[in-house]
């Protein structure tokens, strides 16, 4: 025989109701809320950020930092954000991934290897209407960034000039996008502004002004700038009038700024740097340096092709030659 709990009688006295009357049904209880949720993960903390770079990158107290906007990641879990030093005129982009929870960062590249490594340069490297020679759609296109004050800029642009369009007169079609360091060289650009201008008016004078203007590094300086460009422009019998005007409104620096905003967008921080079929190389190379790069780049192209053409079709070992 089990035992009566003897609290469990004494609750039944207890709520038992008066003059012998049968207890009422219990009204309905209100549903229990639920239990509340674990804390949510710490959100992401700009401050605490920004403390971690500067210690990380030895930037100091006198150097500004602008930490952008969270953005997706190219990876799940994690969102993309720049940390941007800035110190007097000069102004460097360091990018990371920051983990979702906000606590772990990555710095460097991530790749999809079912895409071009270089994917993300090619999408904003795409329909240019920057200066150009060669070949429109060619299967290499190189996006050179320069600066017209630049002496390895120099070397870079008068080595393509002389060897590019020998060597690969249909294969190859190269961009030429300004690049000013307006914090140390003070005339590139106005030399950039003109360059557009020249352009503007006339495309197939703009390389002769390209040229010209490498050519006379030594001689240019901030004041004398515009009268020796008039008195190119006047040998090249173009419309000095109209250059000037377009020079003195700067009426072409969009253009510029816009080179510069996607120069700082894809990581280059030094000129020249220079982008075939995407990749970035910085640093002025020598030719026969760029044509092994080049040439790589045609055999993988090539290479692409032939695989797509075998792709996707059946056959059997018979004499007869397979269907193309």
């Amino acid at each position: 025989m089990k035992s009566i709990n003897a609290a469990a009688v004494a609750a039944v006295f207890l709520f038992w109701p008066a003059h012998g009357q049968a207890p009422k049904k219990a009204a309905p209880k209100t549903p229990a809320r639920p239990a509340a949720r674990a804390a949510a993960t710490p959100a992401f903390n700009a401050a605490a950020f920004e403390a971690y770079v500067r210690h990380l990158l030895l930037w100091n107290d006198k150097i500004n930092v602008k930490v952008s906007p969270l953005k997706a990641g190219p990876m799940p879990g994690y969102s993309e954000v720049t940390a941007t030093g800035s110190f007097g005129n000069v102004s460097l982009d360091e990018g990371f991934y920051v983990s979702n929870d906000g606590a772990k960062i990555v710095r460097g590249s991530v790749y999809d290897i079912n895409q071009s490594p270089f994917v993300r340069e090619q999408a904003m490297l795409k329909d240019l209407k920057d200066p150009y020679m060669g070949t429109p759609g060619a299967p290499v296109t190189l996006v050179a960034f320069s600066d017209y004050q630049c002496g390895y800029c120099k070397e870079e642009a008068k080595s393509i000039r002389e060897n590019l369009l020998k060597a690969y007169p249909k294969e190859v079609v190269y961009y030429f996008r300004e690049f000013p360091l307006d914090q140390i060289h003070p005339w590139a650009r106005a030399a950039s502004i003109a360059g557009r201008c020249v352009h503007a008016a006339n495309a197939a004078a703009y390389w002769g002004f390209h040229d010209w203007a490498f050519d006379k590094q030594q001689e240019i300086r901030v004041e004398n700038f515009k009268p020796k460009f008039m008195e190119w422009a006047q040998a090249k019998s173009l419309d000095t009038i109209q250059l000037g005007r377009c020079l003195d409104s700067k009426a072409t620096e969009p253009a510029i700024n816009r080179n510069v905003a996607d120069a700082r967008t894809l990581r280059v921080t030094s000129t020249p740097t220079l982008f075939v079929n995407g990749r970035p190389l910085p640093g002025s190379l020598a030719w026969n340096q760029l044509k092994v790069i080049i040439d790589w780049e045609l055999k993988h192209a090539k290479d692409a092709a032939a695989e797509a053409d075998e792709c996707c079709s059946i056959s059997l070992p018979t004499p007869l030659p397979a269907k193309k």
